[in-house]
């Protein structure tokens, strides 16, 4: 499985570093309410908003340089949006992989 990498942050920044840090604070900061919400939408199957959230999250999946997984993310908002949750697994797979690497930022 891929790993997060600041990558597709540091290109943005052109090098600054403050700029960097204030992303990853504002990601840090982001992050874990989203999967909360997530996690809860999933929980009471409401497969529209967990979709929506699935959403929130992919942009965040693709700042941290996981392009496989965006697309995993990608397909698995649509199959949400069908009613069916395949790829769940793999998709809670990467937010765990992000909860990490996030932390030893």
């Amino acid at each position: 499985m891929e790993k997060p990498n600041m990558s597709y942050i540091q290109s943005m920044s052109g090098g600054d570093n403050a700029f960097e840090q204030k992303l990853i604070t504002i990601i840090k900061a982001e992050f874990p309410e989203e999967k909360k919400v997530y996690y809860n939408n999933l929980e009471a199957k409401n497969y529209k908003l967990t979709a929506e959230n699935v959403h929130k999250l992919k942009h965040k999946i693709s700042i941290l340089g996981l392009e496989k997984s965006y697309e995993t993310a990608v397909a698995f908002e649509n199959n949400l949006l069908e009613g069916s949750t395949t790829l769940q697994d793999e998709f809670e797979s990467i937010l765990t992989i992000m909860t990490n690497y996030l932390q030893q930022l």
